[in-house]
């Protein structure tokens, strides 16, 4: 640990350092707040996605009835082709925007398959766009928790441990500063009241 020099330069670098610390911390602090509000609006999106997904399963109880009944395979019907995800920048953290899915449906004859099919190749596609936007929500909730975790962290050490360590430092240093003034002062009288007593005695004799 670096020693602190008890001097002038010392303190003037000491109250820089204050000045720089305390600048710097509300502009910090805001941005803290600002991807709070983020994050917070990014787990709101995701809880939405969710019960979509909720919400469209429980609407296909009624076909996935008629599915169990059926012996046909329809698990290579729909298949996710592509996957186009952009990123956005915000308050500096890049997070993932989902852009679209592209699928492959196998072809099928409608008159020899039966009539839900075409409803279950929809829903499938929909289960799974929803499912894709899931992964993506759920990786800007990440991302975004990491960056607020992260800030924090920034703003606890500049409000816990740098401010007040500069301020510790200057205090410190202006006790040592007022002591070695007044002792300098004390001195300064007495080599004075020495000089006068050797004059007294010189114009004694």
């Amino acid at each position: 640990m670096e020693t602190l020099a008890l001097n002038k330069s010392s303190l003037k670098a000491e109250r820089d350092r204050l000045n720089t610390f305390q600048r710097f911390l509300p502009s910090l602090d805001l941005k803290r707040q600002q991807l709070m509000v983020e994050f917070k609006n990014a787990q709101r999106v995701l809880g939405t996605t969710q019960r979509e997904i909720d919400e469209l399963i429980t609407s296909l109880e009624g076909l996935l009835a008629l599915l169990g009944a059926s012996t046909m395979d329809l698990s290579n019907y729909v298949k996710v082709r592509a996957v186009e995800v952009d990123q956005e920048n915000v308050i500096g953290v890049k997070l993932p925007v989902l852009r679209g899915v592209e699928f492959s449906v196998e072809e099928y004859s409608t008159l020899a398959k039966p009539f839900w099919v075409d409803t279950l190749v929809e829903y499938l596609q929909k289960v799974s766009t929803l499912r894709v936007r899931e992964q993506v929500d759920q990786e800007r909730v990440r991302r975004l928790d990491e960056a607020v975790r992260k800030i924090t962290q920034r703003v606890n050490l500049f409000e816990k441990v740098l401010i007040p360590t500069a301020q510790k430092n200057i205090h410190r240093i202006r006790i040592y500063l007022a002591d070695a003034e007044r002792a300098g002062v004390v001195r300064s009288k007495m080599v004075k009241a020495k000089r006068q007593r050797k004059v007294s005695q010189l114009e004694q004799r």
